[in-house]
């Protein structure tokens, strides 16, 4: 398989008016599907409350919107090629905005759901076919700007999420969280139409579609994702419906392997793979990805349960990583014409291990401002990471292979970050647990610490209330809730440590990086 792609001599070295329209266009429908994973996490205890669902019900709104968009994101190359890639899009839009619509409107959990598994599958569809507007419309002299564009979107929208969410909750509604999409798509569908050109149907790719490897797809990715997102929860595998969800899994990764051989085109191309260098961007994106959405659930969760902070508090704490974002944009397409790959990201990546070696030594006593000078060096390592990585995984492929590419590369980074949430969710559980039993058993009743710390705790509540019983039990129960508060931040500490030395695991996979040629001929080969 070739590893770089030639450039047809007929396209222009610099792109038109329409190609940026449709650049716009995607980037814009990207930032979409990315906000509306995290807009409605600030929302979600409002929305439980509207339409009757427990906690753990409630959990399904986020996850019918992971499953279904982890389906789409690699068939949307397939589609693409079914319906074309204008009437793909604006179909997909108009139906955004239909489901969008129909969970603003929800009053029963089951409505919810599945107005978010629409919104999944249709805001899914947004972000490769995004990516592949930028590859097929740009000459490769300017693919760092249009790449920059999308890099920074894609970044930001699950940044912006929680705060935005938060916002539209406590001064409107909560079902502004969707309504919301409805100007934005409108503005969406309007440069659409704008930007690509009609385009025909093929039909006939619906009758030689790799049907095995469609089912398996879908079989398999959203029985993955349920699976990570709600084993914590259900305790894994003492759970029936996590292991025949588990066993639904697998089935469908063997069809998509048997697929491999047995279709003539497969709907995920897997033979990408075999360029070791797109290989490696495939590797590093997941774990990157695991991280990334690691990190964003980690620290709204201890500013939550250690700070005391609400999600929009939380969600401002989380903007700082934006920053660099874009201080660092008008250079970065520069740098990506000028910069070794390698350099740059390795450079990003050891940002990212210092932002997470800084939040290893946090206390109870940590606030907001104590993520400052981590959130700006974890914000310039994801620019330095993300940024070469997607014009790296569309630069070692063709143009034809473009779409395909950025399915695996899309749906590599999401599924990361449902591993890396997995994982966590049960360090954190398990770890958490661990330094409770620890805490306590140093906590005897020969400890001088604890004894002193309960009469005083005692003292404080008999002089308010002026019962003995009463007081001594509050004090009690204030020392088991500090106790675990303490248990929470040392885990919290143990987990970014984790993630810091996952991070380096990934430096020598970086040194396979290669960097395109941006200023070669439009029929070189790059």
């Amino acid at each position: 398989m070739a590893e770089t792609a030639a450039m047809p001599a007929s396209h222009p070295e610099r792109a038109s008016a329409a190609d940026w329209i449709a650049v716009a266009a995607g980037s814009l429908g990207a930032l979409m599907a990315t906000l509306d994973i995290s807009i409605t996490n600030s929302a979600l205890p409002q929305i439980q409350g509207e339409i009757g669902a427990t906690g753990t019900e409630g959990t399904w709104i986020s996850t019918g919107y992971l499953m279904s968009e982890i389906v789409i994101i690699p068939l949307a190359a397939w589609l693409t090629r079914v319906f074309g890639l204008r009437k793909f899009l604006l179909g997909a839009a108009v139906l955004f905005i239909l489901f969008s619509m129909m969970c603003g409107l929800s009053h029963t959990l089951t409505a919810m759901i599945i107005g978010r598994i629409g919104q999944g599958l249709t805001g899914g569809a947004m972000i490769p076919t995004g990516q592949t507007i930028i590859r097929s419309r740009l000459p490769m002299s300017q693919l760092p700007i249009g790449m920059t564009l999308f890099g920074l979107i894609v970044l930001l929208g699950p940044l912006l999420g929680p705060v935005l969410g938060g916002w539209l909750t406590e001064n409107i509604s909560w079902s502004w969280c969707f309504f919301i999409n409805l100007p934005v798509c409108i503005g969406l569908i309007a440069l659409l139409l704008l930007g690509l050109p009609p385009d025909h149907p093929q039909w006939d790719a619906l009758k030689q579609a790799d049907w095995l490897g469609i089912a398996g797809l879908s079989a398999g990715l959203s029985s993955l994702t349920v699976v990570l997102e709600e084993g914590q929860r259900e305790r894994w595998f003492e759970s029936n419906m996590i292991v025949w969800l588990s066993l639904l899994s697998l089935a469908g990764m063997v069809l998509i392997a048997i697929s491999q051989f047995t279709a003539k085109r497969p709907v995920m191309r897997l033979s990408l793979l075999r360029n070791p260098r797109y290989a490696s961007v495939i590797l590093i994106v997941l774990v990157v990805g695991a991280v990334f959405y690691s990190v964003i659930y980690l620290i709204p969760q201890f500013l939550g349960l250690i700070a005391g902070y609400n999600a929009e508090q939380s969600g401002w704490v989380m903007l700082v990583s934006g920053v660099p974002a874009f201080l660092m944009m008008p250079m970065l397409p520069r740098l990506l014409g000028k910069v070794d790959f390698r350099i740059m990201v390795i450079t990003g990546l050891m940002c990212f291990v210092v932002s997470c070696m800084l939040d290893i030594h946090l206390t109870a006593q940590s606030v907001g401002h104590d993520f400052f000078w981590s959130q700006l060096i974890r914000g310039a390592g994801q620019m330095l990471v993300f940024m070469p990585l997607n014009q790296a995984s569309m630069a070692a492929v063709t143009r034809e292979e473009a779409g395909d590419a950025a399915g695996v590369y899309n749906m590599a980074r999401n599924l990361g970050g449902s591993i890396g949430l997995a994982v966590i969710g049960t360090v954190i559980d398990r770890r958490n647990t661990f330094h409770v039993a620890t805490i306590r058993e140093s906590l005897t009743a020969n400890s001088v610490l604890g004894q002193d710390r309960l009469a005083a705790n005692a003292a404080g509540w008999f002089a308010r209330t002026g019962d003995m019983a009463y007081a001594k039990m509050r004090a009690l129960g204030q020392l088991a809730a500090q106790i675990q508060q303490q248990a929470m931040v040392i885990t919290f500490s143990e987990v970014f440590y984790v993630l810091g030395i996952a991070l380096l695991c990934c430096i020598p996979l970086a040194l396979l990086l290669k960097t395109p040629s941006y200023g070669a001929p439009a029929a070189a080969g790059h």
